[in-house]
This record gives structure tokens, sequence and C-alpha cells, in this order.
């Protein structure tokens, strides 16, 4: 799917801004062919919990209404109208002036739909009803429950299976843009790169809609030199002495595609992307034939008021306090973040796992460690409970769809945390793995993201995975405050799986300890700055033992919110930055190893 941009031959109208809102008590009817019978109003892009002062609307679960007028310029009604929505978490119904548009279920991934017939001169009225309602067919998966109040009134509860707030909303962009009647598609680019001869080949296929007499593609430099062309849907362009993308160190080429129909320019569209290449050989993760090491984090979309709601100036200062800290990579987890994080990243030069919201596939959300101690013999029940089949092949394909041609994007997450261990398991991922590595141009490496009960020998999937990607938390969940235990106990198992798969690269995606800010302990007691600072010591040691080990992506960037619970205090605070983004004391340890660790050529 192509991110809208202006171009010679399009427009792109911007919808966000503030909209009437109310939460459904599906008490009486909705009649979207009426104007929404609303008071309240919310800010578009951002959730909606973190803006009301309200208790019913912060908590709801259920259905909520959005609502704004809008008008298209006379000359532009005569374009094709087409309304796209960045994301609208979970499930959405969209309504133009009171007839339905379009309907879509997934929460983190883009949809948009052509509203020519729909408009009218003049006034338009744009309605949207969401549902933040998740259950055992979503993805991510919820508890969900109803019941009936005193009053008769139908009740409905989602518990999330996972460690963060159920945000829901309007969460990104809400954008109109026009294009022609004859128009380009879509655009797919996969670089073949010759690293001996700085030569590329880049593959260019183009899907159009309509009429065209011819489509060019022309390759253009950072510079707006021109690099290569040729015309055709499906082409290869040449480019000598090719300028790498490099991690921190981004070089961008566009993609100038044009539908040229009786001699003239029809449809414009320029697609940026850069040239590298991405393999795993040897235990190695290679980016342009050389031993990249991962230096960063697992983060979340989230931010005060905004909650899970685009922040551009949050994500801006995010990438800057990681190249500070020396990081060159983060996960999206535990779901695709926004197409704007996405462009960020190509242009910062920050490598990204992109991970689809598969989270909480597991049967109930508690973590049943003496799996550990009982071995592979585990009838955990999940695999005959879930019925995420469907929704999880949507997301692989939306997602592989939207973020195919990201420099930034070296790897895809099938999920995170999912019961790997259990029965069934492995019928259930391997026809997600061959689907994803059949759709993806690039031919990226792919990872599933495992939970600790998922060890060398009970685990079910990993032969399906390049990489090993861990989230490991000895020493605080396990063995808690121990760190001479978690040590012995963390080593025993990387070298486990170096034995197991000695031509697999090995990572970890999570590791980390609950830390107060301010509290400190001359004994270096759990949740304090000494602790969470000992802890990574001891984790750095390790890794640097393992020879297969490749990366360190610790957990989390910043404090987070989630859900109630006497387990959490204002939410998650494993983060090395406030929620704030203020600097617990471990970030300058880390910040320390990390600018002293190369990027390429770590581990030999």
């Amino acid at each position: 799917m192509l991110y809208p941009i202006d171009t010679e031959s399009r427009v792109v109208m911007n919808l966000n801004g503030v909209w009437k809102f109310m939460i459904d008590r599906e008490v009486e009817a909705v009649n979207p062919a009426e104007p929404l019978p609303a008071e309240e109003v919310m800010a578009v892009p951002a959730s909606f919990n973190d803006q009301t002062v309200t208790k019913e609307i912060r908590e709801h679960s259920g259905y909520t209404w959005y609502e704004r007028e809008f008008k298209v310029a006379t000359p532009l009604m005569k374009k094709r109208v087409v309304l796209r929505f960045g994301s609208a978490t979970h499930e959405a119904w969209v309504y133009v002036n009171g007839r339905e548009v379009t309907h879509h279920k997934g929460g983190f991934t883009p949809f948009e739909v052509e509203i020519g017939e729909f408009l009218e001169q003049g006034t338009n009225r744009l309605t949207v009803r969401l549902s933040n309602l998740l259950d055992y067919t979503t993805l991510p998966v919820g508890n969900y429950s109803e019941h009936s109040d005193e009053e008769g009134n139908l009740v409905r509860k989602v518990d999330e299976n996972f460690d963060f707030f159920n945000y829901a909303g309007l969460h990104r962009p809400v954008h109109l843009y026009t294009t022609p009647k004859d128009y380009i598609k879509d655009i797919s680019i996969a670089p073949e790169v010759d690293l001996d001869k700085r030569r590329a080949d880049v593959k260019v296929d183009v899907k159009t809609a309509g009429d065209f007499d011819e489509v060019l593609v022309t390759i253009i430099d950072e510079e707006g030199n021109e690099a290569g062309r040729s015309s055709g849907n499906t082409v290869s362009v040449a480019i000598d002495d090719v300028a790498l993308w490099q991690p921190l160190d981004a070089y961008l080429y566009t993609a100038k595609v044009e539908g040229i129909k009786g001699g003239e320019t029809t449809d414009v569209y320029d697609e940026q992307f850069g040239v590298r290449k991405v393999e795993v050989a040897g235990g190695r993760f290679l980016i342009n034939g050389e031993p990249f090491y991962f230096k960063g984090f697992g983060k979340h979309e989230d931010t005060y008021v905004n909650g899970r709601g685009l922040n551009e100036a949050y994500n801006v200062l995010d990438i800057n306090l990681m190249k500070k800290m020396g990081a060159n990579s983060f996960r999206t987890s535990h779901y695709p973040y926004s197409d704007e994080m996405m462009r960020l990243c190509d242009r910062e030069g920050i490598v990204v796992i992109d991970e689809t919201p598969a989270v909480g596939l597991f049967g109930s959300f508690s973590f049943d460690l003496s799996i550990l101690e009982n071995g592979a013999d585990s009838k955990d029940g999940t695999w005959e409970v879930m019925n995420t089949s469907d929704a999880h092949e949507q997301v692989i394909r939306e997602l592989i769809d939207r973020d195919k041609n990201h420099p930034s994007v070296v790897m895809w997450s099938i999920s995170n945390e999912a019961a790997t261990y259990a029965n069934g398991a492995h019928e259930y991922f391997e026809p997600l793995f061959n689907l994803a590595r059949e759709l993806d141009p690039q031919k990226r490496p792919l990872t599933n993201v495992y939970i600790m009960m998922a060890t060398p020998e009970s685990d079910q999937c990993s032969d399906l995975l390049d990489v090993i990607a861990l989230n490991r938390y000895y020493g605080w969940y396990l063995d808690t405050g121990d760190l001479k235990t978690a040590e012995a106990k963390t080593r025993k198992e990387l070298l486990a799986w170096q034995e197991k798969y000695p031509d697999k690269p090995i990572m970890y995606t999570e590791y980390g300890a609950d830390t107060v800010a301010g509290f400190h302990s001359p004994y270096g007691e759990p949740f304090s700055e000494e602790y969470q600072e000992d802890y990574y010591r001891m984790n750095s040691k390790v890794f640097d033992e393992i020879d297969n080990f490749v990366g360190e992506q610790l957990w989390n960037f910043a404090d987070f919110q989630t859900k109630f619970g006497i387990n959490r205090v204002q939410g998650n605070k494993k983060g090395v930055f406030t929620r704030e983004r203020e600097p617990k004391m471990a970030a300058r340890y880390l910040s320390e190893r990390w600018n002293s660790i190369p990027d390429f050529g770590y581990k030999k």
C-alpha cells in the first residue's frame, strides 16, 4: 500500500483535528444517517482514553463513535478520491453522508476506500464506529466477557491478555487523497546487490489500474541526479557505484514512477528506498556482508495524553535519545508502528525488527515457569482454544504490503511470546512462516520472539526461525534479586541454544527489571536504580561470551501504561527512561557500553 503523498498528479488533504465523539452505551441505536448526537470532542490522531477526565470513557469496553465534516474542492471531485486511515483500533465501520463505505478489523495497519460516489457538493459528513473489543479470534488477544447490570443493560469487558493498556481510537492520521482515474496502485522494490562490484540491480514491480501506454521508472539519487531508468510494469534498473543504506548512515534513492498515456504523464508517485543486503549465515546476521550487532530496545507507541496515538515529536526525540546512547535498532513491540515512524527510521538509519500484533497467544495471561523444570511435554491447550489463524494471516499480508520497501526493516517478527512450547504450535505457525516468505519481495529473515517457557528442550517451532529471539528475565521474574544464579542460568541456556543451532544467530529481544526512578539502595535491592544497572551488567558479561549472540534489545525503552494490577503501579517500570523520557541510572552504563561496541564486526 502506498503512503499518501503530494505529487504532480496527487493531492493530499488532512482530516486530523478535533472530532465529535461519544461512547455507545448500546441503550439506544445510533443512526449514522443522522448527525452524531455527541457532546464530547476528541483530538485525532490520539487514543480517546487519556483525553478525558471521565472514568466511564477512559475504561470503556465496547463501541465508540467519531464524526467530522469536510469539503472537497470542486476541481478535485472529478478525480479519484480516496479516504485513508493510518489505523483505527481495533475495528472500524466507516460512513460517508450516512452510507457505509468500508469496514476493517485490525487496529495497527492502514486501510482505504474510494468515496467519490458517496460525496456531495459542499459539506460532507464522515462518521466512524469503532470497537476496542478483543477476544480469542483477534490480534492482540483479549479475554472477553459480558454481563447485564441491575437495569438489564449489557456490560462488556476486555481483560487484556498482554501487558500494555488497551488504548483505542483513531490512532494515526486520517487523509483524503486524490489520484487520476488511471493510477499507480502499488510499487514493490527489491534491490539485488553485488557488494564486490558496488552495483545493484533494482527490481521494481508496478501495479496499475486503468489504461496506460507506458510505465516509466526513473531512479534518482539523493543529489537529484538520474541513476538509471527503464520502461515497463516489471523492470530491473542497474545502479553502478551504488551508495548503500547503512545502519546510522542512511542513503535513500527515489523511484519516480510515471504512468503515461497519449504522450502525457497521467500519474506520478515517488517511492523512497534504500539499497542494502540482509542475510543470515554461519551464526551471523549480515547487513551488506558485514556481521551486524543489534543494540537497542523494545519499545511502545506510548506517551502521555496521546496514549498510543501518533506523536511525531516524541518519535523524533526517541530516535535522538537512542542514537545518543549508541543504539542502532528497535523492535516494533508488539504491533506495527505508524507509517511515519517507519519513514523516519529509513531516514535516520535505524534498524527495525517489524512485528505483527500477535501478542497474547497463550491460553491464560500467567507465566507458568514450572515448564522450565517439567520439560517439553506441554498440554497447555492454547492451540485448542485460539482461533486467530485468519487474523494472523491478514496482519502478515497487511504488514508486508505496507512495509515491504522500507530499508530500515531487516527482519519480520511473526509473534511475541506465543505458546510455541505447547502441543499444536508448529502446525499453527508453519503456514504463517511460509506465507511471510512467499509475500516478501526482499526475502528478509524471520523470527518468533520467545517467552521464557520456550526453551531449547520445550520449544516446538525453532526450526522455522532464521534468528533465535529470546525474551528472558533471569534475575527478575525468576531468581529475583539473585544475579549470581541468574548469570549461571543465562549462560547455560544461551550455550544450549547455540549447541542446538550452531548456524543460527541468537539475540535478546527483551530483558529488564522494573525500576522506580529515584529509588536507591546501598544493597542493590530489586526495584532500585542500582539493581537495574547491576542486572544489565550481568547480562552484558554473558552476552560477550557467546559466539553466536548478535544483539541486545532491552525491555523497555521507556516506562509505559498497562492495565490495572497489583504488579503494576502506574504501568510497567522497566524503562531505562521514565515515561517523560528522563534517564534512569542504567542509561549511562548502557550508553558507555553501546558507544564502545561497533555496529559491525563485534562478534567475528
